[in-house]
Formats: C-alpha cells, sequence, structure tokens
C-alpha cells in the first residue's frame, strides 16, 4: 500500500469534528427493553447506518489526502455485551453488513488508506479479574473479525495496569498475549501510555511476543523514561515488520500547563519530532478538531519536507 504525499500517512481517528458524517450506537438499557428479536432488528439497522458511515469516512478521506483510518470500537454496538452481544450471522442483514464491510476494504485498499482499530480502555489483558480478560479478548476477537473484513493490520491497545508489581504485571500481559488466538495476535499492537507504561516499559514486552510498538510521542513526553524522542522512534520502528504506526497529539493547555496529557484541537507544529520525516510512517492524529486538526497538520508537515529537502540540497 502506497504512502500519500511519498512517505508520511496521516490518519483519522474514528469520527468528524464538522462533516455530517455520524456513527450511530444504542446503550444497553435501551437494549433490555426490546424482546430478542427486536433486538437484532435494531442492531442489524445500526450495523448497516455505520458501514455506510464507514465508507463515507473513507470517500473523505480518499478525497482530501488522508491516508490513514481508525475504525471506531462499536461499529457493531454493544456486539460482546455479555446481555444483549450477539452473533452477525444472527442479524436480519447479516449478509449485507459483511458483504459491505468487504467493499469498504477493497475501496480503502484502492484508495491507499491504512485502517486500523484501538479498543477502548476496558480492554485489559493483565488484569486480576478473569472476567475483565475474558470480556477483553472476546472484544479483540470481535475487532479482529471486522479487521479481516476490511484489511485492517492493526488491533492496538495499552499495557494495562500495575497494580502495584510493574515487573510481575508485564510478565502476565506476555504471558496473556501469547495464549492469545492467531487472527488477533497477528494484528495486535502495544502502545506506551502517559500514566504506568512508557516505551523502555514495553519494548522488551514487544520483542519477546514479536508484538509491535504504537510509540506515542505526546505519552512518553508525559511519562518519560531516560529514552529521547530520536531513540525511541528508532526502538519502535523496529518491531514492525509493516509499515509503522505512532500517535501524536499536543497538550490542551501547553507543557506547562496543570494537565498536559489532555489533548488540544490542533496538533503544534512544535511537537512533531523532526525524525519522523523521509520514512514510511502512518501517524494517526489524535485531536479534538478531528479532519480539520488532520488537514492542518498535513499542510504543516509537506512545508516541514519541503524545508528539509531544501536545507539538505
Amino acid at each position: 500500500m502506497k504512502t500519500p504525499n511519498g512517505c508520511l500517512r496521516l490518519g483519522l481517528c474514528c469520527q468528524f469534528a464538522s462533516e455530517p458524517i455520524k456513527f450511530r450506537t444504542t446503550t444497553v438499557s435501551a437494549m433490555k427493553r426490546l424482546d430478542p428479536i427486536a433486538q437484532l432488528e435494531k442492531v442489524s439497522t445500526l450495523c448497516l447506518a455505520n458501514v455506510k458511515a464507514l465508507r463515507e469516512s473513507l470517500e473523505y478521506c480518499g478525497a482530501n489526502g488522508i491516508g490513514a483510518f481508525r475504525i471506531n470500537s462499536q461499529i457493531l454496538p454493544v456486539k460482546t455485551h455479555e446481555e444483549v452481544g450477539y452473533e452477525v450471522e444472527d442479524l436480519p442483514d447479516a449478509q449485507e453488513i459483511e458483504s459491505s464491510f468487504k467493499e469498504c476494504g477493497f475501496y480503502a485498499k484502492e484508495q491507499g488508506i491504512r485502517l486500523s482499530f484501538h479498543p477502548d480502555q476496558f480492554v485489559v489483558l493483565n488484569s486480576p479479574n478473569p472476567k475483565t480478560v475474558e470480556h477483553s479478548i472476546a472484544e479483540l476477537e470481535y475487532q479482529a473479525e471486522v479487521a479481516s473484513w476490511v484489511g485492517a493490520d492493526t488491533l492496538n491497545i495499552h499495557g494495562g495496569g500495575a497494580y502495584g508489581d510493574k515487573p510481575s504485571a508485564l510478565k502476565v500481559l506476555r504471558e496473556g498475549i501469547k495464549k492469545l488466538p492467531t487472527q488477533v495476535s497477528s494484528l495486535l499492537t502495544l502502545e506506551n501510555d502517559d500514566k504506568v507504561y512508557t516505551p523502555s516499559d514495553l519494548l522488551p514486552v514487544c520483542k519477546e511476543t514479536g508484538v509491535p510498538l504504537v510509540y506515542d510521542v505526546h505519552h512518553h513526553r508525559c511519562l518519560s523514561d531516560g529514552l529521547g524522542v530520536a531513540e525511541a522512534t528508532e526502538l519502535a520502528r523496529r518491531t514492525w515488520d509493516r509499515e509503522p504506526l505512532f500517535h501524536i497529539s499536543s497538550p490542551l493547555e501547553g507543557w506547562d500547563g496543570p494537565k498536559p496529557h489532555r489533548h488540544h484541537d490542533y496538533i503544534d507544529p512544535n511537537d512533531f519530532p523532526s525524525e519522523w520525516l523521509g520514512w514510511p510512517l502512518t501517524l494517526e492524529v489524535e485531536a479534538k478538531a478531528k479532519e480539520l486538526a488532520v488537514s492542518r497538520l498535513l499542510g504543516q508537515v509537506q512545508r516541514m519536507t519541503a524545508s528539509s529537502l531544501s536545507l539538505s540540497a
């Protein structure tokens, strides 16, 4: 899959700020008010609406130079809930739903748009609660199934909790990853976070399990570990057997603000590492202004790239 603009592929995360493209969901309480047949009819309608919104999202990305799109974890609403969850094959529109997702995958491939998933924060493989781990695996399996329909190649999670003993928690994480079914482990990636696990914590896990590291530079700046951005970039890059995928965001109130981990609407170009220019990379833009932020950063990166090329000439 070719990257737009030569090397760097910018990614939009899940939804839009100003475009009239909306993904639909429901609540467990609303579902429980319906009988079983009505439940399946409702989620079937929602799934069809969401795959239509996904196609519209991809068409927007293709028309605006956006080279990647993160698919919402609830693209199939309440899919794995223990009380109102369901199997896709039981839905009235099952065949149309699956075929429409596959058509989205074909379109994304034609347009050079990389697709990814980032399961919600309740997906924790090293939780001491067996129920949490069981649900986490079920959620990963569901998203891996949709990933297989659309050709997504990344299923990204955080390391989880430390639970008062980080070395032991990391050991449990490694063991949990090794037990995952192949359709999940082949897509799985780990991301450093801003509260518990740094790149230095996760890189040994990545090396042992073969799971790539999604390097989040904002998180790393919030929770440092002695590695510089350039070194962390190179070490993370080595964990990938395909085009690396990283994250970028900027602090809402600046690095000296009270909560630097909170995301800004846009990306401050000063937060963009120069080490990320000039080689194939997918960069998901985690900014509240969504497509507006991606568009602005795209222009900024083009100027940075042109400046870098002129200096090296």
